[in-house]
């Protein structure tokens, strides 16, 4: 009996295990079959389509970690970032008037935060992202981001670094030689506003205009303006709007005055006018009464021309004289020919920046403190879309035909 109860048990054990083998051989033998052979990956790189007018470029500072700043490619039509190149602390950005390349200055150090320090010029493909000119600088302003520390000539012949180590100074780099060809030195003056194929100016400490002529072998000439403003009772703000073709810029002071100035070695500056006073408001008080409180400007990059017609959209906000760092609660679309508010819009969100395309369907662009891009219609000033978390400092927009 104990023989028959052990055999029986035997038996009981293996039915399982033989119904297991037959199940495993029947599982194993098609997918041993089916087994794809793995192709070798091939790596390749995108190449973007040719963009239209409302394809722009916009800065990130990434000021909590500014190393690591960027310059970002956006289409404002989709609402989608196309792709981004290295901006590294407290970089530049512009771009070539015909849209064949943009350039940034940047700095870095061979260690991260330390070592040989190394300023950059770099010019970008805009289709590929990659570098077509990679040159090192003799030096660079390396302060907080400003739009004026970087220009391009209107032909895009030259591009003019500015540059405090140890004076105040201009670096020209021929685009063709790939090579910085001279050096200006600005005593007293600051910033670069290029106007022609050959020129640029400075804004000086005493309210006056440096203005820079290259001949054609290269050598600098220099002329001043006369003063024009009083520094000391109603600054202008150096981000005040430009157009490089005709060299012209709309200096706009704390204040809220607009002085219409045409560059060359001869300026013409006209008399200057009240951005209040074009909304039917009464003008500005300047530092001779700083605690007025009423609409004035302010903001990072904190005014935009629309060339075609000549409107100026200028960030607001309510405040004393000494708020021109305040972002705008509004935007005003001046006429410059009229002198006459055309519009003021109300934005969801304060912005420290506002740009805009130089197209008949114009965009304009504000942003957040939450890093979003908000594109508005350029004609009825109503929000279009809103690009979400596009970055974290978003100083400034590249548009164009600026």
């Amino acid at each position: 009996m104990a023989a028959e109860r052990r055999r029986g048990m035997i038996r009981a054990l293996a039915a399982p295990l033989t119904l297991l083998g037959a199940l495993s051989v029947l599982a194993s033998g098609p997918a041993q079959a089916a087994d794809p052979i793995l192709q070798t990956e091939e790596s390749d790189i995108l190449k973007l389509q040719p963009g239209g007018p409302h394809r722009i470029l916009v800065e990130d500072g990434v000021y909590r970690h500014s190393k690591d700043g960027r310059v970002y490619v956006v289409d404002t039509d989709s609402g989608k970032l196309l792709g981004m190149v290295q901006a590294a602390y407290n970089a530049n950005v512009a771009a070539d008037p015909a849209g064949r390349t943009f350039y940034v200055a940047e700095t870095t150090w061979e260690r991260g935060n330390r070592g040989k320090r190394h300023d950059m010029l770099v010019a970008y493909d805009p289709l590929t992202l990659e570098p077509t000119m990679d040159i090192d600088l003799p030096s660079r302003a390396l302060v907080t981001p400003k739009k004026a520390d970087l220009g391009v000539s209107a032909d895009g012949h030259y591009v003019y670094v500015y540059d405090t180590s140890p004076t105040n100074s201009v670096h020209v780099v021929d685009t063709a030689k790939k090579a910085v060809v001279q050096t200006v030195d600005v005593p007293g003056c600051a910033l670069v506003y290029p106007w022609g194929p050959s020129g640029f100016s400075s804004i000086c400490g005493d309210g006056s205009l440096a203005n820079v002529s290259l001949d054609a072998s290269g050598k600098p000439s220099v002329t001043h303006s006369a003063p024009f403003f009083v520094p000391d009772r109603d600054p202008v703000f150096e981000h005040s709007p430009k157009i490089a073709a005709s060299g012209h810029v709309w200096f706009v002071s704390f204040s809220g005055l607009v002085y219409d100035a045409v560059l060359g070695t001869d300026v013409r500056i006209g008399k200057p006018w009240s951005l209040q006073e074009a909304a039917g408001l009464k003008p500005a008080s300047d530092a001779r009464a700083p605690f007025d409180v009423t609409w004035r400007p302010g903001g990072w990059q904190l005014a935009a021309v629309r060339a075609r017609d000549s409107h100026l959209f200028v960030l607001m906000h309510n405040g004393t004289f000494w708020t021109h760092k305040e972002p705008g609660t509004e935007v005003w679309e001046v006429d410059l020919k009229t002198r006459k508010l055309v519009r003021r819009i109300r934005l969801a969100a304060p912005s420290t920046l506002v740009g805009i395309t130089q197209d008949a369907a114009s965009r304009v662009f504000v942003t957040d403190e939450a890093g979003d891009l908000i594109v508005l219609d350029g004609t009825t000033g109503k929000t279009v879309r809103p690009i979400r978390k596009l970055g974290e400092s978003l100083i400034f927009t590249v548009a164009p035909g600026e």
